[in-house]
């Protein structure tokens, strides 16, 4: 499905001829409102696997780990306690991996802006400024304007192809520069001056994060600790004094008391992560 999204804007018989090439089940999942949007999301964190194979990936891991958890420790309970844990991990790792490509995207992108900036000042066009950015930046910043200088030469007009660029990645930084190019595009400027400017501003912020992160390591620290205390002196009872705890998994009320504890806990984690996250 991430062939959809890369077919955004593309002349319709070529947009057409890539859509046929989706195989039929993502075609399918693409209606269903759960996974509607999920093709969208695995582009955005840039991996290169159909939604159907996400999904079973996704439905293999819980079941195996259920049956799994369910030979070794002799519980039904446990087991679809360990599943429901490893039935968010996929999501969990599409998140990260989505966060990960978006914060290297920010990091590269003022440098790919200060290229075009320095290649219109030498008299280059805009259209070999984006082929450059393709060629010396690397991923995802060159791959997405490797893909928008290919779509140009499909007959897009560039500012076109940069705008489909907003269907690849989330980014802010990147809309302002989109918008920038059009409206330029429009009324003329000095582009070259509008992007020095951008880039310098994302520079600006990038630092003031690097501050914050800084400021807050202590409350992150105390968030990862208090996480694992728990954790860590469970694993340290069973281990010194096993008879001591095996009443929190041999009993039922143990049991129900255990899933308890291992819920507050993970609550716990998100109010502290919510608490010391500054969104700049």
């Amino acid at each position: 499905m991430a062939k959809d999204s890369k077919a955004q804007g593309m002349p319709e018989d070529l947009r057409s001829e890539i859509i046929r090439e989706i195989p039929p089940m993502d075609r399918i999942l693409a209606t269903l409102p759960f996974t509607r949007n999920l093709d969208k999301k695995l582009d955005y964190a840039g991996l290169k696997i159909t939604v159907s194979r996400f999904l079973i990936l996704a439905a293999s891991l819980p079941v195996v780990g259920f049956i799994l958890i369910l030979l070794l420790a002799k519980s039904i309970l446990i087991g679809l306690a360990g599943a429901l844990i490893l039935s968010f991990i996929p999501f969990g790792f599409l998140y990260f991996k989505i966060q990960q490509r978006l914060e290297k995207f920010t990091e590269l992108f003022p440098e790919a802006l200060t290229m075009v900036a320095r290649s219109l000042r030498a008299g280059h066009s805009f259209t070999s400024a984006i082929q450059l950015i393709g060629q010396e930046i690397p991923d995802p910043v060159g791959e997405l304007f490797k893909t928008a200088y290919e779509q140009q030469l499909l007959g897009l007009r560039i500012t076109e192809t940069l705008q489909n660029l907003n269907e690849r990645i989330e980014s802010l930084d990147l809309r302002f520069f989109t918008t920038a190019v059009a409206i330029n595009n429009d009324v003329g400027g000095n582009l070259s001056d509008i992007l020095e400017n951008l880039a310098e501003t994302i520079r600006e912020r990038l630092k003031i994060r690097r501050q914050v992160k800084v400021y807050t390591a202590q409350g992150r620290m105390s968030g990862y600790v208090l996480g694992a205390l728990p954790i860590v002196t469970f694993i340290i009872f069973n281990i010194l004094n096993p008879k001591y705890e095996s009443v929190l998994y041999k009993e039922t009320m143990g049991r129900y008391v255990l899933a308890f504890a291992v819920f507050m806990q993970l609550i716990g984690f998100l109010v502290i992560r919510q608490i010391i996250k500054i969104r700049i």
